[in-house]
């Protein structure tokens, strides 16, 4: 490995830091769109309370414990010695880029990630219970499995051997696995299975695609640590598998609905990327094609199965984030080209030793990010809580800020309340002597503003 500062390289890591981190602002468009009106503000602050913190949490311990040198040998966890970055300055290399650019890096994964499990609970977690949740989960699930996937001694690619190029296992199969925990322990809503929320802003979840989009080829091709090498292949891939997923999961939708919607289309775009994130250096443009195309069909099933097993997945992290990720992990096992990774999938003549490992990479890992995680949601509803009021009439927040400026509707509401001529909601009758016309036009705009308040 190089020992030298290789300037291409260092670049090309500085800006895809910078486009990772714009994930995190571009996630919180995706799930704000997504969400009532009333509950926007709040997907907001989760997604950005993550960079703070993480940031603040990496710097302090996060950075040494997931990439310090390995303790006891076994891969699973790396020495405290670089709290604060101590003994980390300007000449400090990691083969031949900057160790403080290669640590920032990896800091935006970290920031991604765990706001990636919001979803799993918008609309019905407290601030308080999240900001807690944050900063454990980063330090007793997140960085553990960093430390297993990305540092040269971890266990999951130097003693099991398993591929993973971008963070698979690290943040899409962990983000899966930890928003069906929080899921469970936060409890579902009433008749979530019957009330479908409608998004209340669509351009905004297609602004927050476009983000993530951009930024998702600085996560691929930046996780080449160089400008060549597999970088240019992997960036390829990644818009080869996005594209892939979009014409397997509108299929589905087109088969199962009759028709496609523009959200499907966004959510297939993400799936595909999330399949294509451990395997992009691994697999040829054909075999992303394909890996992305699968991922589409198979995350349009698996949103599904939530109303089949009665947990509560809000946006879809488990079907997308979770499902595509696997789909992306044992896709390497099929997929891989020994001209990209060095190793043989079943497909290319390298028979079932890539794939068990890879398929036991996915087991440890989503079992180890569900276990602890459930232990850690448990321990903040138990203390601070983490589950909202079921009727959530205060959101964080709320009392300060709005959302949108509703002050058009606030007055019409005002004078229908002043009205000279009584009409009650929904009964069709009107006081005698009135006329009748502006009676019935009274009820109706009560009924209106009544359903839009329900659905915010």
């Amino acid at each position: 490995m190089p020992t030298t500062l290789d300037t291409g390289n260092t670049a090309w890591l500085m800006a895809s830091t910078a486009m990772v981190l714009l994930m995190t602002p571009g996630l919180a468009f995706f799930y704000g769109g997504m969400v009532k009106t009333k509950h926007v503000l709040v997907m907001l602050k989760m997604s950005f309370v993550c960079l703070a913190l993480v940031t603040l949490l990496w710097l302090a311990i996060g950075y040494s414990l997931a990439f310090g040198k390995d303790i006891g040998g076994w891969g699973l966890i790396g020495s405290p010695a670089h709290w604060m970055m101590h003994d980390i300055g300007m000449t400090s290399l990691n083969g031949s880029i900057p160790t403080v650019i290669f640590s920032a890096f990896q800091m935006a994964f970290a920031i991604i990630t765990v706001a990636l499990i919001s979803g799993s609970i918008a609309g019905r977690a407290t601030m308080r219970g999240w900001l807690w949740f944050v900063v454990a989960w980063t330090l007793f699930v997140y960085v553990p499995m960093a430390h297993w996937v990305f540092a040269p001694g971890g266990w999951v690619t130097a003693h099991l051997g398993a591929l993973d190029f971008a963070g698979g296992m690290p943040v899409e199969i962990n983000s899966g696995a930890a928003g069906l925990a929080v899921a469970i322990v936060v409890r579902k809503r009433k008749d979530f299975e019957r009330e479908t929320i409608r998004p209340h802003n669509l351009p905004l979840v297609v602004v927050g695609l476009a983000l993530l989009w951009f930024g998702w080829f600085g996560f691929n091709a930046g996780s080449a640590l160089q400008a060549g090498g597999s970088a240019p292949m992997a960036f390829l891939n990644t818009q080869l598998a996005a594209c892939g997923a979009m014409v397997g999961w509108p299929l589905i939708e087109k088969w199962r609905l009759g028709h496609v919607e523009m959200l499907g289309v966004a959510s297939a775009a993400v799936a595909g990327m999330v399949a294509i994130t451990p395997a992009c250096g691994e697999v040829s443009p054909i075999g992303a094609l394909v890996i992305g195309f699968v991922a589409g069909v198979v995350c349009a099933f698996a949103i599904n199965l939530k109303y089949k097993l009665r947990y509560d997945d809000t946006l879809d992290v488990v079907g997308v984030h979770g499902w595509g990720g696997i789909v992306g992990v044992l896709g390497i096992g099929l997929f891989a080209t020994f001209q990209m990774s060095g190793k043989k999938g079943l497909f290319y003549g390298g028979g079932i030793d890539l794939l068990w490992r890879q398929a036991v990479g996915v087991v440890v890992c989503a079992a180890f990010s569900f276990g602890v995680t459930w232990l850690i949601a448990q321990a903040i509803e138990r203390t601070v809580g983490f589950r909202a009021a079921e009727v959530y009439e205060h959101v964080p927040g709320a009392e300060e800020e709005q959302a949108y400026d509703d002050e058009t509707i606030a007055e019409i509401r005002r004078r229908l309340v002043q009205a000279r001529v009584p009409v009650a909601v929904g009964t069709g009758g009107a006081e005698v002597g009135s006329g009748s016309a502006d009676a019935e036009l009274l009820a109706e705009l009560r009924e209106v503003l009544q359903r839009r308040e329900q659905e915010k």
